[in-house]
């Protein structure tokens, strides 16, 4: 049958109704969808701030610390933050220890990834840079890492082996 006698593989061939429906309703759908879908993308490349906080201490310094303690939150960690107040960060709480590996793919601050046993000895410190995907893993099984603006362990001369505070660690002695 030659193209102009009204077979078209598409859309409307599949949907009777379709056929019907004029053609801005088409349009309107369409352009529906395609708003939706870059809204959605839009709304991945916002930072998390609205997370649960906790406050941490180490030595004489407190932390105000968001917890990311979903795979999501986990995920998105400090991904598209512009800027991030000195005394805060941000702690990956993980359900078992691990050896645990962070990058920091869309993450636009240098960060100093510390990673954390249960009772609250910092492991090992690891400075990370912007926007790469180097691995940082602990040096031994973890449940917790503490990122913080980059700098911020070595001016208050914390070092691996020194010990975090506050109610995460008392809940894993418990």
């Amino acid at each position: 049958m030659p193209a102009s006698a009204g077979i078209f593989i598409g859309p409307a061939s599949l949907d009777p109704a379709l056929k019907e429906a004029p053609m801005f309703q088409r349009f309107a759908a369409l352009l529906l969808l395609a708003t939706s879908l870059m809204g959605s993308a839009l709304a991945q490349q916002q930072p998390q701030t609205d997370l649960q906080r906790t406050q941490l201490s180490v030595g004489l310094y407190k932390i105000d610390a968001q917890v990311a303690q979903t795979p999501r939150q986990r995920e998105i960690g400090l991904m598209f933050r512009k800027e991030m107040p000195q005394a805060e960060g941000m702690i990956f709480v993980f359900d078992q220890p691990a050896t645990q590996c962070f990058w920091m793919r869309n993450t636009l601050l240098p960060l100093t990834a510390a990673f954390v046993a249960d009772d609250g000895r910092i492991v090992n410190l690891v400075d990370m840079q912007p926007m790469t995907e180097n691995s940082h893993c602990s040096e031994e099984p973890v449940r917790f890492v503490l990122e913080m603006n980059q700098g911020w362990f070595a001016k208050k001369n914390i070092k691996k082996g020194a010990r975090l505070g506050g109610e995460l660690f008392a809940a894993s002695k418990r």
